[in-house]
Formats: C-alpha cells, structure tokens, sequence
C-alpha cells in the first residue's frame, strides 16, 4: 500500500458518504453533511442505486412504481438533487453513473434477481469504488455497518464495496465510520402522534446500545434545519411531523411508524494509524466525528 502523500498546509478534510438510495443521505446522515459543509469540509455523496424498488406515500405517486410505469428511480434522482442542495453539496453522483446498479429490494424479493441489481454488482463495483477513492484520495469514509443498519441487501452491499476498496485502493482514508442510530434515541416518543401514524414497538426498529457509539456530530439550529429540508425534498418516501413546543421533529417512512428527528447524529468508527496496517475500532465516546482529521495527511 502507498503511503499516503502529504497534504498542503490547511487543507481541509475530505468526506465521502456512500449510501445505497436517495433519501439515505438525508435519513441517516443529513445533519453531518450540512455541518461538515459548514465547517469548510469538502463533501461528496455517492449513492449506488436510485431506488427503483421503493414504495411511495400515497396515490399521486404510485405510477411511479416498479410494477407500473417503473419510473421511480428517475424522479428520485431529482428528489436527491433537492436533498443535497439543502445539505449544501453540488449535485449527485451515483456509483458507476446513473442507473449502472438496480435498487435490489428487500431480502428474498424477486428484484434481487435483476441482471443490474446492486446485490450481484460484483468486481465492478468494487473497482468503481477503488477508483474513487484513488481520484478524491478523502480522509472520512462514511457508510452502513456490516448488517446494513436494518438489514437492507443493498446498504450491506455498500458496505462490502466500500471496505473492499479500501483495502485495495492505493490512497487509504483516515478514518471509516458506520452511521448507526443510537438505542436512545429510538426511544424517543412524539406526546402527541397523528392518528394515521404510530410508535415502533419494542426491538421493533434497529438500533445500536448507546455504550458502542464512538463519534457523533451535534446539529445546531441552522444544520438541523438543513436536515429537515432535505428530508421534505423526499416527498415520495417519507413524511414530517413537528413535534410540539421543544420536541424534536419526526419522520415516517411508508411503513407509518415514528421515528426521531435527533438532533445528534452517531457513528461507529475505525482509524487507521498506519498506512500499511489494518484499521483499529475507536474507544466507545462522544468525539466528533472530525476529531483528528483536521490538518493530517490525504
């Protein structure tokens, strides 16, 4: 592996998101792009599929769907191009290009047999992602844990192309970190939840026990209202609920159930202290996700 080249004197860090389909980036990570962005970090979002095989909220959307006009994907492309542009990011851009990877559906479904599907992406996508990384040569690396946050065939994927290329690649990032959703935060309950949406039930929705969190990056009032912005741009997939007085807002998917907007985002990180060694889990605690990025090598 080539060690890594010196950076100029303060240049700033370098963050790459990878994520599996729209709306990802603003679900789970929104709030840390726009903070980043606002710290003067240079920022890109790489999604791997357009999310074809989603469901949609309500009629006005479901022509759209797979099994009808199979239009989807393309109206989530500009659905994402409206989500990053609240988050403070340029464009979009997709692994491979656009349309190159199939969303692959849920586990077992027959989507996942589909010759583009992103579960049977294979060597290809890993030498797409290598050669990322080699162009961008980013100090952050962000994506899903090895079960995908929830389970998901494609956000797993992402995870085996991302630490696949890493390993291979010639520049190696500082730093790799998992966005989980904390055990506390799940917990949370709306006082007042509309009729047509409901709490998750116990063990119901993934989440992480708060004692294996490592890094968080908090929001404040101008980054969590860039989430939130975000978030409304994905109008086919989810809904917003304010929460009263001082709560925190909430969302739901097609599925119906609450889930915090939190004002803290958490991740699971791993460092790499040597350029030729292996990457080593950082020390359960509340560090920024930036913390010792800043002014170290690319």
């Amino acid at each position: 592996m080539t060690p890594l080249a010196a950076s100029q004197p303060g240049a700033a860090p370098r963050a790459l998101f990878v994520h599996a389909h729209p709306d990802d980036e603003a679900i789970t990570t929104g709030g840390s792009i726009a903070a980043l962005v606002a710290a003067g970090v240079e920022v890109r979002v790489v999604t791997c599929t357009l999310g074809e095989e989603g469901e949609v909220l309500g009629e006005d959307f479901a022509g759209l769907l797979a099994d009808r006009a199979d239009q989807l994907g393309g109206f989530r492309i500009g659905e994402l191009g409206v989500s990053l542009r609240a988050l403070g990011v340029d464009r979009p851009r997709f692994l491979g290009g656009a349309g190159r990877w199939r969303d692959s559906g849920m586990a077992g479904t027959p989507s996942a047999r589909h010759p583009r599907a992103f579960v049977g992406s294979g060597r290809e996508a890993v030498e797409e992602m290598v050669a990322l990384v080699d162009d961008w040569r980013p100090d952050l690396v962000v994506t899903y844990d090895p079960r995908g946050g929830y389970g998901h065939p494609d956000h797993i994927r992402a995870h085996e192309v991302v630490h696949s290329a890493i390993d291979q690649a010639a520049h190696r990032p500082r730093r790799v970190a998992w966005t989980v959703t904390a055990r506390s935060d799940v917990s949370r309950r709306h006082s007042s939840p509309p009729g047509h949406l409901r709490h998750a039930g116990e063990a119901e929705l993934p989440s992480v026990p708060d004692s294996r969190l490592t890094h968080r990056v908090p929001l404040d009032d101008a980054t969590y209202a860039a989430k939130l912005e975000a978030l409304t741009g994905h109008a086919t997939q989810l809904e917003l609920v304010p929460g009263p007085d001082s709560e925190p807002w909430f969302f739901a998917l097609t599925n119906g159930i609450l889930q915090p907007v939190s004002d803290v985002e958490w991740y699971i990180a791993h460092d790499l202290a040597d350029p030729d060694g292996p990457y080593v889990k950082c020390p359960p605690g509340t560090a920024h996700l930036l913390d010792g990025l800043a002014g170290e090598t690319r």
